[in-house]
This record gives C-alpha cells, structure tokens and sequence, in this order.
C-alpha cells in the first residue's frame, strides 16, 4: 500500500514514507510548540516536490519506496486569505522554499460563509468589488458553514493532501447555531468520507481551545493524533512530537520503542531534531 508524504523527512523514513491513504491526522498542540509549522511544512514540502526538484532533493531528499506524493495540495482556512496565508508561511521559513513551495498549491478560504453570520463588518471580510456585490443578492440562500466547509472537502480530497486551518475556528464559533456535537459529527464523517477518498486530511487544533473530553473524541474520530507540546529541562524548553495514536502508523513506530520525538523549526520549517526512545 502506498503512503503519502507528510513532507517530513525523518518522520515519513521512520513510517515508511507516510500515513496511509485515507488518513485523517489530528494536529493537536499548544500555542508555538509546532503544530501551525508542521502544516505549513507539510503543505510547501508536498508543494516542492512538484515545483522545486532541486529544493526538494536538497531539503527532504528522494521520496521513500512504498510512497507516492498527493496529486495535488489543498489549504483550505476558516478565517484567513490567500495572500495573509502565503506570507505567514514565509514568515516560518526560508523564502524561496515557502514561495516555490506554494506555487501549485491551492487556496480555499472559507471567511464569507465564517464571518456573515457574526458582527464583524463586512468590509473587514470582503472587498467591494462588482462580484462581491452580486454576491449579496445570494446570501439568503447561501450554505451554512459546514455544508461549505464539506463541499469544499468533497471537491478536493480525493487522492489529495488537504491541509484544513483551523478547528480551533469551528470551535469558537460553537452558541446557538453550532454545537460542539455538530464538530464531532462532522470530524468522525470526515474520517469516514477520506477511506473512500484515499487522501491525506490534516486537521490542525490548539488544544488550549478544547477540554480534556473533547480532545479525546477529537481523538478517537480521526485516524491518528500527532500532539506537539513544550517540555521544560532545568532553564530550557523544548518542542517536542508526541505520537498519540496512529492506526496502522504506531504499531511500527512502537516496534522500536519510540513515540516522541524531539523537534526544530529551521529554513526548511517544521523538523525532527531527535529521537526519543520510550522503554
């Protein structure tokens, strides 16, 4: 069975070569210890390797027998656009790695449908151009979150690497139009959905925003959990990556008694810097 490429070197050569199609990841960690690189990392890694063979080579290296990278790279975001995105993820590494890395990768901002049904302004959201105004006209009977959230899903994860920015939005938004219910549902149809789709769905979250329950849930819908969190040693602290659960994934990294990992940011974005053996 072929794997699909996380776009982490040390990672992928460690699973031989990266998650099983039809995987959904959660991206699970606290605010700076990694989980926002890992994405990025993920998505101009994959991006690379079709638009930067020489970048590619010299940052990650031959892709691993028994993988096969995404057709195509999806970023889909609840709040951010296209632009505001693209100079974030230069921001977490080199340049000319991020701009050659995200030349094919596709852009889905889901901020309309996010934002319409808040009090923010909507010329914070949109820009008033003819489009947009005729746009209007159709608000009433535009989709609900979710639905364009699924339909964006539907479209693009098909034998893809989708990576989706952020959950954390979804749960922000849970009141009277959207229950926490409604999230897990969704996640655990999303599971479900990418078996048959054969994909690469990353899920990112800062599980600062959820309890320790709904994190468990969260969980126990996806395929597997990668949790990146600080450690604190005498007057340092350290990234590292925990592997929570992987289904089919774990089982081999347990076979030599690792699951966490020590890990950096550099140039080339989100790395394993060491191994940590758990005995």
């Amino acid at each position: 069975m072929d794997r699909i490429p996380f776009g982490i070197d040390r990672l992928d050569e460690l699973i031989d070569g990266g998650a099983p199609p039809g995987s959904v990841v959660l991206l699970a960690g606290e605010a700076g210890a990694g989980s926002r690189e890992f994405l990025y990392t993920s998505a101009v890694m994959n991006g690379l390797a079709r638009a930067g063979e020489d970048l590619f080579d010299l940052h990650y290296g031959e892709v691993p027998d028994g993988a096969k990278l995404p057709e195509a790279v999806h970023y889909i975001s609840f709040t951010g656009e296209e632009a505001q995105l693209r100079e974030e993820v230069g921001m977490s590494m080199d340049t000319e790695i991020a701009e050659t890395g995200l030349e094919p990768v596709q852009f889905e901002s889901l901020s309309q449908p996010y934002f319409h049904a808040s009090p923010v302004p909507r010329g914070w959201y949109t820009a008033e151009t003819p489009e947009i105004k005729n746009l209007r006209k159709r608000h009433e009977e535009r989709e609900e979150l979710l639905s364009a959230f699924g339909n964006a899903l539907s479209e693009r994860a098909p034998n893809n690497l989708v990576v989706v920015d952020s959950l954390s939005d979804l749960v922000g938004t849970i009141g009277e139009n959207l229950s926490w219910s409604d999230i897990t549902y969704l996640v655990s149809g999303l599971q479900k959905a990418a078996h048959q789709w054969q994909g690469l769905i990353l899920l990112h979250v800062n599980h600062e925003t959820l309890t320790d329950v709904e994190l468990g849930q969260l969980m126990e819908a996806c395929s597997g959990t990668l949790r990146f969190q600080w450690e604190t040693g005498g007057s340092t602290r350290a990234r590292t990556l925990v592997v929570k659960q992987f289904r089919g994934v774990l089982s081999q990294i347990e076979e030599e008694n690792i699951v966490q990992f020590e890990a950096e940011l550099g140039d080339a974005g989100f790395d394993i810097s060491d191994v940590r053996k758990i005995r």
